[in-house]
């Protein structure tokens, strides 16, 4: 599989970039290179930031948990403990949150599966809160008058 990769990179990619390489070159030794535009940046505000942090820590914790569902048996319970720890045995105990699968009294989960889900999710549940109360808190501060009807 690797190796089908590995030539569809070379295949595919190595000339796609050649031919975009040699028209870059081209045109810059024309000089009819087309200016490129200015997008404006969103401004990175701690809201943004926050809530930035907050998406990649969900990312995060689900794909660590969905690594860690794949130590548990769906089908063939027997077939976690042989694939996982070596022997054709019906766990002894498993679950999903924590992540467990004991075969013979051993634990097959790796050690770190549960303790990075609980601080991606600390971080996750952290943020979001801080994006919020961030976002709640700064139409308040804009507006300068102290929440004043003008007139008065």
């Amino acid at each position: 599989m690797a190796t089908l990769i590995g030539t569809m990179i070379l295949a595919i990619g190595l000339p796609a970039w050649a031919g975009i390489t040699y028209v870059g070159l081209v045109r810059a030794r024309r000089g009819d290179a087309l200016p490129e535009p200015q997008l404006p940046r969103a401004r990175r505000t701690p809201v943004r930031k926050a809530a930035w942090t907050a998406g990649l820590a969900y990312l995060a914790g689900g794909a660590l948990h969905l690594y860690g569902l794949s130590y548990l048996p769906f089908l063939q319970p027997e077939d976690a403990c042989w694939f996982n720890a070596g022997a054709m045995v019906v766990p002894d105990s498993s679950s999903a949150l924590p992540v467990s699968l004991v075969c013979h009294g051993e634990e097959v989960v790796p050690p770190w599966v549960n303790p990075g889900l609980l601080v991606l999710a600390v971080t996750a549940v952290g943020a979001t809160v801080t994006s919020i109360v961030l976002a709640l808190r700064r139409p308040a501060a804009q507006d300068g008058a102290g929440g004043q009807v003008q007139g008065e």
